[in-house]
């Protein structure tokens, strides 16, 4: 379906290329699939591993460490054609795609050249955890905490939540508060490399309950994490005890500021299949001796879904070419997060309700999507916590 602009504008033939593979993966292995693995709840364990084949994991990993190399905005794109298809398997590698981010960014050389190569291939993948049972999106009142022993070695102890990823990941990249008496409270917080065994629901110190069941986002797994004497090494700690004690707040900040880009990436691809199904079915649907589509109520729809999708596909694409530019874009990244997370509920909504009764079966995609989308609500920060950092920012920009 075309839009108005073009989102590949500015990128180089091979990443568009890339991006047109993806595409074209979504529509033969990821959409004909989704329905099943969704309805059953189950890992689409042979897509990830065609996802493995493809190079997915290792997107933004520079070619040193066997990845493509490739930056935020071709990412971006990937992401929504992979949403478009199935936000799970976005989840699958979004969790990933911000381990990969912290390493690059903040890790020690060592922590580097040991992780990235193996992440880039998929051996290994990443999970990344702020969330704890009490904590919502007050990240700073973290209560899980970590104390170095005597051996030199630090041992964490708390519980986590909707960790996506949480027991096949080998990689968790954990926030917890290495001083209690820290002022203010968010210097006091660690990022700790969490490593474990895929698949395995008992570490040695760290259990993993079964998986959360969710009204959508199924096929992934959301899990606790319940951290119970966890040893681990000092150089675990994100770029290494001397550069990384206490600054696990900040380093998570920036993760998250790409971390909204992928969500609204995930937001306008959801969108985008929305409108997709709605105007086939428009087009097919007759009464009253004519296509739905050509009622006026139908058409005022179809004209503020495909409007609601362009704006929030430029939205994401403008935060991730700052982030690329290494320009600050949290204002940006939250603008884009809160419009296409709300975008593609709406786009959704709408889809549903030209579908009718047909939109309520379990036989039309549409009512998966309906369980989907309001996931990307509350996803890396309610609607309403970016509102309230969009107008922190706005003012911050703009002092008398």
């Amino acid at each position: 379906m075309s839009v108005t602009s073009d989102p590949s504008a500015g990128i180089s033939d091979e990443q568009r290329a890339i991006v047109e593979m993806v595409r074209q993966f979504t529509d033969e292995q990821i959409l004909p699939r989704a329905g099943h693995y969704d309805h059953e709840d189950e890992f689409p364990e042979p897509i990830v591993e065609q996802m493995r084949e493809l190079g997915l994991f290792g997107v933004t990993i520079p070619e040193e460490y066997g990845g493509m190399g490739l930056d935020l905005t071709t990412y971006a794109m990937i992401v929504e054609q992979l949403s478009r298809g199935w936000i799970s398997i976005s989840g699958i590698i979004n969790t990933h795609f911000i381990g990969s981010y912290l390493l690059l960014k903040f890790g020690s050389e060592e922590q580097r050249e040991r992780l990235l190569p193996r992440m880039a291939t998929g051996e290994i993948r990443a999970a990344f955890s702020l969330s704890e049972p009490e904590l919502g999106s007050d990240v700073a009142a973290i209560k899980t905490s970590a104390k170095r022993l005597e051996s030199g070695d630090w041992e964490i102890n708390g519980q986590k939540m909707w960790v996506t990823n949480g027991l096949r990941s080998g990689l968790v990249f954990v926030l917890v508060r290495t001083d209690p008496s820290a002022e203010p409270k968010h210097r006091g917080l660690t990022c700790f490399i969490a490593e474990k065994e895929p698949g395995a629901a008992s570490n040695p110190g760290l259990s993993v309950p079964p998986q959360i069941h969710k009204l959508g986002y199924k096929g992934v797994e959301s899990t606790e994490l319940v951290f119970d004497g966890f040893r681990t090494p000092a150089d675990s700690i994100l770029g290494g005890e001397e550069s990384g004690l206490g600054r696990g707040f900040a380093q998570m900040m920036d993760a998250l500021e790409v971390g909204r880009v992928n969500v609204a990436a995930r937001g306008v691809g959801i969108a985008q299949r929305a409108l997709e199904l709605a105007l086939r079915y428009s087009q097919q649907r007759v009464t009253f001796g004519k296509p739905i589509c050509e009622h006026q109520a139908i058409q005022f729809k179809l004209a503020d879904m495909v409007t609601q999708v362009e704006a929030a596909r430029l939205l994401m694409l403008r935060a991730a070419r700052l982030k690329d530019a290494g320009e600050r874009s949290d204002m940006e990244a939250g603008m884009a997060k809160l419009f296409a997370s709300e975008a593609g509920r709406f786009c959704v909504e709408e889809a549903f309700r030209i579908h009718g009764g047909y939109g309520y079966s379990e036989e039309y995609e549409i009512e998966r999507l309906y369980r989907d989308a309001p996931l990307l609500l509350i996803g890396e920060g309610t609607s309403e916590i970016q509102r309230m950092l969009i107008g922190r920012k706005v003012l911050e920009r703009n002092p008398l």
